[in-house]
């Protein structure tokens, strides 16, 4: 079921959130004070409106009340984004995620209401160093705890070839998850499936042994 979302401010972060959002069924209020940053993502969500979502009245007239998460993603002016956080949570919407510029200002968005601060760019940054040091057959990094992460792995060099034959577990110590085949993703993988050369395989462990990997 389809849920709806607000979305304060549509720069490159916020409008990628926003038009995922829709593009996956939710129905996406989009918010800047930009005109034309409205009118580049009017056509791809629900509402896409010129207002200023620091202001208690405007949010209240649009129905933020109503909404089940809001997002806030607000670029550079760290005290838009934290006045908009604190309206938004004094108007009790249920979930609200705000995007940080630097940790003190993460701090200060959890002080005033952020259910959730994310940080980009830092992340981005955290997960291009990661896969950098992993083999060429790495093609993201996720970092899920210190030490440990998963990796996205191109097999095409090992076509023809089961998991089991790889050896993942025994030899590398890693823990195949997700076996993406087109549009068909297979969770935890039996040892006895084939690979095809189109195949993405996420395989899960300590980052040492991820880097070990040979494929």
């Amino acid at each position: 079921m389809g849920r709806q979302v607000l979305v304060i401010g549509v720069g490159r972060f916020g409008s990628a959130v926003a038009r995922e959002l829709e593009r996956l069924g939710h129905e996406v209020l989009a918010i800047d004070r930009d005109a034309r940053a409205i009118e580049d993502i009017a056509d791809d969500v629900t509402h896409a409106i010129i207002a200023d979502a620091t202001d208690k009245d405007v949010l209240r007239k649009l129905g933020a009340q109503d909404f089940d998460v809001a997002v806030v993603a607000i670029g550079t002016d760290e005290r838009s984004s934290i006045l908009a956080t604190t309206l938004l949570n004094r108007l009790g919407i249920k979930r609200v995620v705000a995007k940080a510029q630097n940790p003190l200002h993460g701090e200060i968005l959890k002080m005033v209401g952020a259910d959730r601060v994310v940080y980009p760019e830092s992340e981005t940054g955290t997960r291009l160093a990661h896969s950098l040091t992993m083999p060429l057959s790495v093609s993201d990094y996720f970092d899920v705890g210190p030490g440990y992460g998963l990796a996205k792995l191109s097999v095409a060099s090992f076509a023809g070839k089961t998991l089991d034959e790889l050896q993942l577990r025994s030899r590398y110590g890693v823990t195949p998850l997700f076996l993406r085949r087109g549009d068909k993703v297979i969770v935890n993988p039996h040892g006895s499936e084939r690979l095809t050369a189109e195949d993405e395989l996420t395989v899960a462990g300590k980052d040492e042994q991820l880097e070990k990997l040979f494929l």
